[in-house]
């Protein structure tokens, strides 16, 4: 055995003092698990241990060869429940193929509903595009419906200024307001009482009928209700020019005092888009 003693003092020692020595005990497993440990500094901290250098290292070389052992044990038990592992699992074979099928039903099932959704999806847009459509057809019969009020509504107009009456044989009251009336009986006053129908009619008259003339342009000339309502436009605007072309006549006549209704009708005139006519009046007038 090796004179070397961690802790004593130097010089030799005899066989005898050294059998009287207490046997040191095992270094404790936990000093070489410490995360901070440092061989230097750990044999540092054995100076007071009574043990050889020599007795160090094969006490250590034993707890290295037991450590290796301890890793090679635990190693062949891991690989043998490794190996072991493949006929444990023998017989999963089953589960996997009723998850599969689980996750091919379920795919089917996703499929479906993606099918009747798309169908579902169009259904839906045809109805969207049938409302639509339905929507577009009422709007245009309301239109339709409106051009034949307001071509009714002309036309009994029309026949109220030329018969001072409506249809049904009622006054003329209804048709404008007291505030009016006064207005183009001081018209007619101030003229002679030889214009005939006031300004303020024939314009009223005049805005109607290109009313009616907006809503054909809007809603197509060559829809069929229009082209067969073409014949009661033509005879309202050349009834209404005829009133304007007779007021026209009278009220050239009248001279000074009628100059005043004499531009107002010129000024309906260009209105309804009837210069012409108003020019073709006056220079049959003058060529009288």
């Amino acid at each position: 055995m090796s004179k070397f003693y961690f802790g004593g003092t130097s010089g030799s020692v005899s066989s005898d003092d050294e059998d009287n020595l207490p046997y040191p005990e095992a270094l404790p497993r936990s000093d070489f698990l410490a995360p901070t440990f440092s061989a230097p500094a750990y044999l540092s901290t054995l100076s007071e241990r009574h043990q050889t250098l020599e007795d160090l290292r094969s006490d250590l070389r034993e707890r290295s060869q037991a450590l290796s052992k301890e890793l090679l044990d635990l190693v062949n038990t891991n690989y043998e429940q490794f190996l072991s592992l493949g006929s444990d699992l023998k017989g999963g074979e089953e589960k996997v193929e009723d998850v599969r099928v689980g996750l091919l039903g379920f795919k089917r099932g996703i499929e479906d509903v993606r099918g009747k959704v798309r169908e579902r999806r169009g259904e839906v847009e045809g109805l969207l595009g049938e409302k639509k459509g339905v929507s577009k057809q009422i709007a245009l019969g309301r239109k339709l419906l409106e051009v034949d009020e307001r071509l009714e509504e002309l036309e009994d107009r029309l026949m109220v200024a030329s018969l001072g009456k409506t249809v049904d044989g009622s006054e003329e009251d209804s048709w404008s307001d007291s505030e009016d009336e006064d207005e183009d009986d001081e018209e007619l006053a101030v003229a002679g009482g030889a214009g005939g129908t006031s300004t303020k009619k024939l314009q009223r008259l005049v805005v109607d009928c290109r009313r009616v003339e907006a809503l054909t342009e809007n809603i197509g000339k060559e829809h069929p209700f229009i082209v067969a309502q073409q014949s009661r436009i033509i005879r309202v605007r050349n009834t209404i020019l005829l009133d304007l072309s007779t007021a026209l006549k009278q009220t050239a006549v009248i001279g000074e005092s009628g100059k005043t209704r004499l531009i107002k009708i010129l000024s309906i005139y260009r209105e309804f888009g009837a210069d012409a006519e108003a020019v073709k009046v006056l220079r049959d007038l003058k060529s009288r």
